[in-house]
């Protein structure tokens, strides 16, 4: 990693090695030493305000105020007052003169988060502002002038916003100067679990307890899950079990229990799409394969596992045959060999509860047939759907949302497939 990258991360306290991270880390450092004006886009709860900082922080309005307003939290009816100002008289309550955001923080950087949820006429006036630096006070006929940057953020899609009529394409275009896109925390699986000891080391000191742990389960559970808060909502789990939890060392069961939902698996979810497109089922099934992947790989653990716990003979993981392949001949009659120089265990008088699991007739696994299973996208979309047609007694309408394809499609596919 640059080392540059590296002290940003260091100084603002981030963690994480995925290169979208980076990437975003990277346009933020770079466009820092400029005034053009950001936008930073991303789900709810991924951070966009810590890059905001990062880029006041490493600009040259650094020793000037910086101020982050959450548009979607000021009401309608009094944004412009906020942003602005106003003159005394100006509305009702309007008691004395105000001095807006764009007024106190001249000279300095203002964080208008959630900009999507910014009211169409505070978006001209915003406008006006970034072309010119000009603006009136509510109520005012004076024009001021003022010397503010401008970082923008939103957990929606503007550009569709600005299709839809919601948002200025103007305004949008020119927030849209430098693009920064913070990725969501599944986008990030391999810092979940890291980011997550992070939090629970950090509560653990704040308190003065032992910080927990996760068993294997555990961690698979974390990882395997969507996070639709992300950072805020894995970093509230981190807290919470770290409170509630009188056992330190947390297994995949304490974990549902705490968090049922943490065994949703992070499956596609429906989104528009024409009738006439298959890119949502394609992904869907390409989905499937992946979780069938890990489901393989689980399973292949569990293998190794019962094989170590009844002192089986069997060469180190790197060396065996991978996934799909036939154990060789050899493999067996070498443990045949080595086991037959132990001690004889006479299975007639041997305890019920010391009975190894895996012992009896493994030879008997050298006549198994190995299937290799269809992975035509046909064959797995048929099956799909025939699995949610039972699901859901036949009921297309719930199979329908459950595949995330629509009901016509659903019909269309039954027909192809000649599905009853």
């Amino acid at each position: 990693m640059h080392r540059s990258l590296q002290g940003i991360k260091q100084r603002f306290g981030i963690i994480g090695r995925s290169p979208e991270l980076d990437n975003a880390l990277h346009t933020a450092s770079r466009v820092a030493s400029t005034d053009l004006s950001v936008l930073i886009e991303g789900e709810s709860g991924v951070g966009k305000e810590v890059f905001s900082r990062i880029i006041h922080e490493l600009s040259p309005r650094k020793h000037n105020a910086f101020i982050a307003i959450n548009c979607g939290a000021i009401p309608e009816g009094t944004i412009n007052s906020e942003l602005f100002g106003h003159e005394k008289g100006a509305f009702t309550g309007a008691t004395g003169e105000r001095k807006g955001y764009f007024e106190t923080v001249d000279k300095g950087t203002i964080f208008l988060d959630e900009i999507g949820e910014m009211p169409s006429d505070t978006q001209s006036y915003l406008l006006r502002v970034l072309e010119s630096g000009e603006f009136m006070r509510v109520g005012s006929s004076t024009v001021r002038k003022t010397d503010v940057r401008v970082i923008a953020a939103t957990n929606v899609k503007l550009e569709e916003e600005v299709k839809k009529g919601g948002f200025r394409d103007d305004l949008y275009y020119r927030l849209n100067t430098v693009p920064i896109f913070v990725p969501s925390l599944r986008e990030r699986k391999g810092d979940i679990y890291v980011l997550f000891r992070k939090f629970c080391v950090d509560f653990a000191e704040r308190h003065n307890i032992d910080p927990i742990q996760l068993t294997d389960d555990a961690r698979a559970y974390l990882e395997q899950y969507s996070w639709p808060g992300n950072i805020r909502e894995l970093k509230n789990l981190a807290e919470q079990l770290s409170v509630l939890s009188e056992d330190r060392k947390i297994t995949g069961e304490d974990l549902i229990s705490f968090s049922p939902k943490i065994r949703e698996r992070n499956l596609p979810t429906r989104t528009e799409q024409s009738e006439n497109s298959g890119m949502q089922e394609r992904e869907i099934l390409y989905q499937l394969l992946f979780d069938m992947k890990k489901d393989v790989t689980e399973l292949k653990n569990l293998v190794f596992g019962l094989i170590s716990n009844n002192d089986l003979s069997v060469p180190e993981r790197e060396n065996l045959p991978r996934i799909g392949s036939a154990l060789s001949d050899e493999y067996f009659s070498e443990s045949s060999t080595a086991r037959s120089s132990d001690k004889p265990m006479d299975r007639e008088t041997q305890d019920e509860g010391d009975r190894p699991i895996v012992l009896d007739d493994y030879n008997s696994y050298e006549d198994t047939e190995i299937v290799e299973e269809s992975l035509s996208l046909e064959d797995m979309e048929k099956e799909m759907i025939h699995k949610a047609l039972n699901k859901h007694k036949g009921k297309r309408k719930y199979a329908a949302e459950d595949l995330g394809i629509s009901e016509r499609t659903l019909y269309r596919k039954i027909k192809q497939y000649d599905l009853h």
